[in-house]
C-alpha cells in the first residue's frame, strides 16, 4: 500500500483492514476511525494486561503515550503481540527520557502526565522509558522494531513486527 492513510481507506485493503486503536492516538485517531475494521479499546478501562480480543485477530495495533502507565510494559506488549496476525504491526509513541536508561518507578513519589491535582491513579506513570526502551519490546517477542522521531526528544514512535 502507498500513498496516505486518508487514501488507503478507500482501497481494498483499508475496507477489510483490521485495526485496534487502544486510548486515542491523538491526531491520527480521526483517520484511522474511517478504516472498515477500526476497533476502539479505551484505556484503561481495556487492560492492557488481558486485552478482550483474540488471537491474531488485528493487522495493526496502535497506543500512544499508554505504556508508560501499564505496570508491566513487557507483559501489555506481549498482550499486544498477541492480538497481532502473524504479519501485524504494533505502532505507539511513549516519552523517552534521553541520556539514561528506563526505570521502574515502584516507591518513587507518584509522576503523572499534566496537572497531577486531577489525575486518577490509572494515569500514574509506572516506567519511565530511556535509551533502552526498544529492549522491552524485543523481550515481548517481537522480531523487528524501527524506531521513528516525531518530536524528538519528546515523541518517539515505535514500530514492532512479530515476523
Amino acid at each position: 500500500m502507498s500513498g496516505t492513510l486518508q487514501e488507503a481507506i478507500d482501497t481494498p485493503t483499508g475496507r477489510t483492514l483490521r485495526i485496534l486503536e487502544l486510548n486515542e492516538a491523538g491526531s491520527l485517531t480521526p483517520t484511522i476511525r474511517g478504516f472498515g475494521g477500526y476497533v476502539f479499546g479505551k484505556y484503561p478501562e481495556v487492560d492492557m494486561h488481558a486485552l478482550p480480543y483474540p488471537d491474531e485477530s488485528f493487522d495493526i495495533v496502535v497506543h500512544s503515550d499508554t505504556l508508560e502507565h501499564v505496570p508491566n510494559p513487557v507483559h501489555g506488549l506481549e498482550e499486544c503481540r498477541r492480538v497481532l496476525k502473524t504479519t501485524g504491526a504494533l505502532c505507539f509513541t511513549v516519552p523517552i527520557i534521553v541520556g539514561r536508561m528506563s526505570r521502574d518507578r515502584t516507591g518513587l513519589p507518584k509522576s503523572f502526565h499534566g496537572d497531577a491535582a486531577t489525575a486518577t491513579d490509572d494515569l500514574i506513570v509506572q516506567t519511565e522509558f530511556g535509551a533502552d526502551a526498544w529492549t522491552f519490546i524485543m523481550n515481548a517477542g517481537f522480531c523487528r522494531v524501527t524506531t521513528h522521531a516525531v518530536e524528538y526528544p519528546t515523541a518517539i514512535a515505535f514500530a514492532a513486527f512479530k515476523t
